[in-house]
């Protein structure tokens, strides 16, 4: 038995268009000669749909699309497709999440999702009603058990604490399946991929079945997904494991007449944090500007680190020709950072431009000074500039038709160090889940893996500094980063309490002041753009604190 794992790049709501892209996968699996397809989870809706199931129209179009797909793949291997459909109008959630049978040219039986998780980024539960356990089909003399994603994550011997009081895999055991396949939509986190496989690696070994994994690749809002399809032989071992970051089709064969699984094609990966965040970036950032509908972006470049990442980026996911970087010195932008952006422009190869703020700075100051008489400078003045740039790039966005790219990092997100309607503006925040140190570590592993200065040493070196008063630095309104950085890890990754984070040798004064500052930058959270999740807990749609509260955690 051969089995192709069509690793595919959906666009949420595109029904049509995923539609072409599963049978573009058949067809080419068929050439291959294999005898059963799998998508990944969803893959004919596009992952995660979210409230487009709560649009009957929606659901309906995907029954009928799912119908058409039936009929015209109906002279091929029968493909199992990722999909929702209504419940029988029993009590409860209004639809199932699961995998569609098609063979000979209908939709010939279907196995809904057993468990769904309500955890960061997902809310399921809002939509699906769970299935009563996996189910099997019998394919060449074969019996095929077919699960859903989370219905291999809750094993109770390789998980210290479940989620869920059953196990589905369990279920299989007694189910007598010969091979188990799961499709999913398993979302990109950094160093999720080694627990992942030895999770899969260790439910074959422990109910001696092969185990295939389909999973989802592309970016969808603020997740990726990295791909990395995987199939487990019955004592573990990979078989093979298909390509990250990108589609493709993946053909395991799992031996006739008793014959063991043959080893098949295992792509090589590259498991460092910094080579996992960069193509996770790209790939997010690529597939974020195609699916609005963007060919272009544009971005402030301030010659900070922040931003030449950013344009690094950018360069590397729609080519360097469309990337736009503006720069918009002040009187206070020292030279330095002018002919590094001018440097860093030259080497990504992307088109610079220069809109100087002083002139609009000093007409701000003359309007404003009736209402500040008396009053003396401070963060206020500060604000404008960074909104008067804000106000630069949208205007160029609009005129342009370009997605502007916004450059904080996640250490600034955290704490509030970033401006409402300035530098905040934009359509996506690529970087804000990427920390400080390691936006540090990203720049000298670009340099480092391509052999050259690709982003300008003197950009990497230089005390960072918003340079929106004489002589600022970063560390004079916060932390070293060397140091906040493990004390946002503490408070926003681990949710330890203040007291718990200084128990690990922190000062106790300085970790109440910056939990105080990320419950007081909640607010401007709400305001910001969708970012590109490559951690454990990013402030996006996993992150759901009240921005009326005092509790400081």
């Amino acid at each position: 038995m051969r089995i192709a794992l069509l690793q595919t790049d959906p666009t949420v709501g595109d029904l049509p268009g995923n539609a072409a892209l599963i049978a573009e996968g058949v067809r080419a699996a068929a050439a291959q000669g294999a005898d059963l397809c799998l998508t990944p989870e969803l893959a004919l809706l596009g992952y995660p749909p979210r409230d487009l199931l709560l649009v009957p129209s929606f659901v309906q179009a995907a029954e009928a699309r799912l119908t058409e797909l039936a009929r015209e793949l109906a002279a091929l291997p029968p493909v199992l497709v990722g999909t929702a459909w209504p419940t029988p109008g029993a009590p409860g959630r209004p639809l199932y999440n699961g995998a569609a049978l098609l063979r000979a040219g209908r939709v010939q039986t279907r196995f809904p999702k057993t468990l769904l998780p309500t955890y960061d980024v997902f809310d399921e539960d809002r939509y699906f009603e769970p299935g009563p356990g996996p189910g099997c089909f019998e394919l060449d003399g074969r019996r095929v058990a077919v699960t859903i994603c989370e219905d291999l994550w809750n094993d109770s011997q390789f998980w210290e604490q479940r989620r869920y009081p059953g196990d589905p895999m369990g279920a299989v055991a007694t189910l007598g399946a010969d091979v188990v396949v799961n499709l999913s939509a398993s979302p990109f986190t950094l160093g999720k991929q080694q627990v992942r496989q030895k999770m899969l690696g260790h439910l074959a070994a422990k109910y001696r079945v092969p185990v295939l994994y389909a999973n989802q690749v592309g970016g969808a809002d603020d997740l990726v997904f990295a791909g990395r399809s995987m199939a487990f032989g019955p004592d573990g071992a990979l078989l093979a494991r298909a390509r990250a970051f990108e589609p493709d089709l993946l053909v395991v064969d799992l031996g006739a007449g008793g014959a063991p699984p043959a080893p098949g094609r295992v792509e090589a990966d590259d498991f460092a944090p910094e080579s996992e965040a960069w193509r996770a970036l790209v790939l997010g950032t690529r597939d974020y500007a195609r699916k609005c509908g963007f060919t272009r972006v544009l971005l402030g470049l301030s010659g900070g680190i922040d931003s030449a990442l950013t344009a690094a980026v950018a360069a590397a996911a729609l080519g360097p020709d469309n990337v736009l970087g503006v720069l918009m010195p002040s009187p206070w932008s020292s030279p330095g950072s002018v002919d590094d952006s001018l440097a860093l422009g030259r080497s990504l190869g992307i088109e610079t431009m220069t809109l100087p703020i002083a002139p609009l700075m000093a007409a701000f100051d003359a309007a404003l000074a009736p209402a500040f008489a008396g009053a003396a400078p401070d963060v206020t003045e500060e604000n404008i500039q960074a909104r008067i740039r804000g106000n630069l790039l949208m205007a160029l966005s609009n005129k342009r038709r370009a997605l502007l790219l916004t450059t904080g990092n996640k250490s600034e997100l955290a704490v509030g160090y970033c401006t409402i309607y300035g530098d905040m503006s934009g359509g996506l925040a690529v970087i804000s889940d990427v920390p400080k140190t390691l936006v540090f570590r990203l720049c000298r592993w670009l340099n480092a893996s391509q052999g050259r200065e690709v982003i300008p040493a003197p950009i990497i070196t230089k005390p960072p500094s918003a340079e929106l008063r004489p002589g600022q630095k970063d560390e004079d309104s916060l932390p070293p980063y060397d140091v906040l950085d493990p004390i946002l890890e503490g408070l926003v990754e681990r949710r330890q309490s203040p007291d718990e984070v200084a128990a690990r040798g922190f000062d106790p004064a300085q970790v109440r002041r910056v939990a105080a500052l990320v419950a007081g930058a909640e607010f401007k959270r709400r305001q910001a753009a969708p970012g590109l999740k490559i951690t454990d807990r990013a402030f996006g749609t996993g992150w759901r604190m009240p921005l009326a509260s005092r509790l400081r955690t």
